[in-house]
């Protein structure tokens, strides 16, 4: 699919009457006989709510237009109210010109009722770009998906389950794209046999529409002025679409996993206590998941994530490109996670003072101008700075201007995975100083093994998340014939990139405002040091060698082999020379010879993405020239959070959110393409599309 469009926010209007309008589209956004007994008369009602939800684990419902939020709000309130409430509400809803908090926040105000729920919902608000954007409120318990964009578009790009839906919008007259075929076919694909659904018109097309996409509709008494409304629920299936045409369809790579049986299993074994291990520990935990942690060394983030800070900010591009539309997803919502977790007050050492990120020169510099101005995106997710406003915000002179994030900055990492392993620890256990060795699967179970083969930890649920020290392959054989050229066990072609960081103390260069980066990074000064970064230097090993290496001490009882852990002259040399070249003369006088800092190696994949879902068998006899990635056999159970790269803080929430969702039947929280984009199985097709395969 195309990229994205810049969003059109909506602008704050009223009718004659004082309800609210839209001038796009000449309607308003309710009924004129009052937002709040639509809500509940037409959608809540025309779907049988609460009553339908009563008893459920969980419930979700898809609404066609966020509008003022005054559906969401009132079902919110309704599930607060309920006793019988399921204890999990999604709630998704799609939103071509969503309003800016300012604006919501001022309609809100006719609702009094609901304003510590408009409170909530408004701090979490997201910057108005498109995309998916996951919202949790209500200690968690409830789950808003907003999928800011075409509903055309957006609908089909949604992997979800929905139990009932508000067909919601400006009258067809006025909008007829959002009461078209390209709307409610998406949402029959999304429909399953118990599904509803119910909308405020009962104009014929949407009628005849609906039964084309296997609703079978009635009128019911509607509100107000408006004699009836329709209710309707899912009776028929469509035909799927010739492949290569049309929307996904259920069996989509990008779906959710069927929901957890009452009564099943819900364990999980996670191998490595960096970022993506902890982080995926706290999201599985907040579903109730009982999950063991599995680590090598000491404690949590000792290895890759154990720097003392990292940059957090997004990817942008012209064309707003899958890496660019993932990093900014990513992006925020660790940020809307990261304040939750400081809110609870666990120990997350994050400072949103901002990122600079400086042109490399001339002609990057006006690059980074015009995808701004041609993505238009609002001030508050990122803006251009020339060189003289770039200087004043630093107070040091710069070259080259570039682009600012206001709710980027920096933050330390091992803080990041305290937290999270803190959260819930009652559902968290952790074993440290131990060394998952080798994998084994009997039956549905995993068998975690150590040092002499000794069994670890079992579960039917097992994540690997031990960045580029990942165990051994498969007890019994994975078919290494089977594997692309080069890559690792299961088509995985991770490779091992060495990182320097360089610590310079506090007051030897300018106090930093803000973190800073160009071709390396700059932090403000945290526990007295500035981290100045970052080398990037391939092994010269290869990663076979320095695995095999691995494994021979590990079995033979020493300690572990690491390659290149010692700090090295030239890579402080290379740091300050990035340093000088975003403040110039900053690093006059510093000797690199008497810096301290910090290795790590950084597990990293062809193409700088990272590896998120159920991890491929190689060792099927499948011929996979043509195949899709849903056509790929996986290993059961089995999961990865891998490749990372440098860019850990920025993927390591969503990604998480992303397999937890996976693993416990939820909507997911990313666009399709971008859920395909990092499936561990691409680098198998690809191989298989050249010919690699052995």
């Amino acid at each position: 699919m195309s990229a994205q469009a810049p969003l059109v926010p909506a602008r704050l209007a009223y009718a004659g009457d004082g309800t609210p309008w839209s001038e796009a589209y000449g309607d308003v956004y309710h009924s004129a006989d009052g937002g709040l007994g639509q809500a509940r008369h037409v959608f809540l009602g025309g779907n049988d709510l609460p009553g339908r939800w009563a008893g459920s684990p969980r419930f979700t419902i898809l609404e066609t237009g966020f509008g003022l939020g005054l559906n969401f709000l009132a079902t919110w309130d309704a599930w607060r109210r309920d006793p019988q409430r399921p204890g999990r509400l999604d709630f998704i809803s799609v939103e071509k010109h969503p309003f800016s908090a300012a604006d919501l926040a001022c309609l809100h105000e006719r609702w009094p009722g609901f304003a510590a729920l408009s409170a909530e919902l408004l701090a979490q608000w997201p910057p108005l770009v498109p995309g998916f954007h996951r919202l949790y409120l209500d200690g968690g318990r409830v789950c808003l998906t907003l999928l800011f964009g075409d509903a055309r578009q957006q609908l089909r790009r949604l992997a979800a389950r929905v139990d009932a839906v508000y067909l919601d919008g400006f009258a067809p007259g006025k909008n007829p794209e959002l009461w078209s075929e390209a709307v409610f076919r998406p949402i029959s694909r999304l429909a399953h046999a118990g599904t509803t659904l119910a909308t405020y018109t009962v104009a014929a097309p949407v009628r005849e529409g609906l039964a084309r996409a296997g609703f079978a509709v009635e009128k019911r008494a509607g509100f107000g002025r408006k004699r009836e409304m329709l209710a309707a629920h899912f009776a028929a299936r469509l035909p799927s679409p010739a492949r290569g045409g049309g929307e996904p369809t259920a069996t989509h790579s990008s779906g959710p996993c069927p929901s957890p049986k009452e009564g099943e299993e819900r364990e999980a074994i996670v191998i490595g206590a960096g970022l993506a291990g902890c982080t995926v520990s706290e999201r599985l935990a907040a579903r109730g998941w009982q999950v063991t942690v599995i680590e090598r060394r000491a404690g949590p983030a000792r290895e890759a994530s154990g720097n003392l800070a990292g940059i957090v900010r997004p990817m942008l591009s012209k064309d707003d490109n899958i890496a660019s539309r993932l990093s900014r997803a990513c992006f925020l919502f660790a940020l809307r996670h990261w304040r939750t977790l400081a809110a609870e007050g666990l120990p997350i050492r994050w400072f949103p003072d901002g990122v600079l990120q400086l042109a490399r020169n001339p002609e990057h510099e006006k690059l980074m101008r015009s995808v701004i101005g041609t993505r238009r995106f609002p001030a508050d997710f990122a803006r251009y700075l020339d060189a003289e406003a770039a200087s004043a915000l630093l107070d040091w002179p710069v070259g080259l201007g570039g682009w600012l994030f206001p709710g980027g900055g920096h933050a330390n990492p091992p803080s990041v995975c305290q937290a999270a392993l803190q959260r819930y620890p009652d559902r968290i256990s952790t074993l440290y100083h131990q060394e998952a060795l080798s994998l084994e699967r009997r039956g549905s179970t995993w068998h975690v093994l150590g040092v002499d083969g000794e069994a670890l930890a079992s579960a039917p649920a097992l994540i690997l998340a031990s960045g580029a020290n990942s165990p051994s392959p498969l007890r019994g054989g994975h078919p290494e014939g089977h594997q692309g050229r080069g890559e690792g066990w299961a088509g995985l072609p991770i490779r091992r990139v060495r990182g320097q960081v360089s610590h310079v103390p506090a007051g030897a260069i300018p106090a930093l405002p803000l973190a800073l980066t160009r071709e390396g990074y700059a932090t403000p000064a945290l526990d007295g040091l500035h981290c100045v970064g970052a080398s990037y230097e391939y092994e010269v090993s290869a990663q076979a060698n320095v695995r095999e290496a691995d494994v021979k001490a590990r079995s033979a009882g020493r300690s572990q082999f690491d390659a290149g852990l010692d700090l090295r002259q030239d890579s402080h040399a290379g740091n300050l020379t990035r340093l000088e070249r975003m403040l110039p003369d900053a690093a006059r006088g510093i000797d690199a010879a008497a810096l301290s800092g910090r290795v790590g190696f950084r597990a990293v994949t062809p193409d700088r993405l990272p590896i998120v879902g159920a991890l491929a068998d190689a060792g099927k006899d499948v011929d996979l020239r043509e195949a899709r990635l849903a056509d790929v056999p996986r290993q059961p159970g089995l999961y990865g959070l891998l490749g990372y790269g440098s860019r850990g803080l920025v993927w390591a929430a969503l990604a998480a959110e992303l397999l937890a969702s996976q693993l416990d039947g939820d909507p997911l929280p990313l666009e399709t393409e971008l859920v395909d984009a990092i499936d561990p199985a691409r680098f198998l097709l690809r191989a298989a599309r050249r010919g690699r395969l052995r």
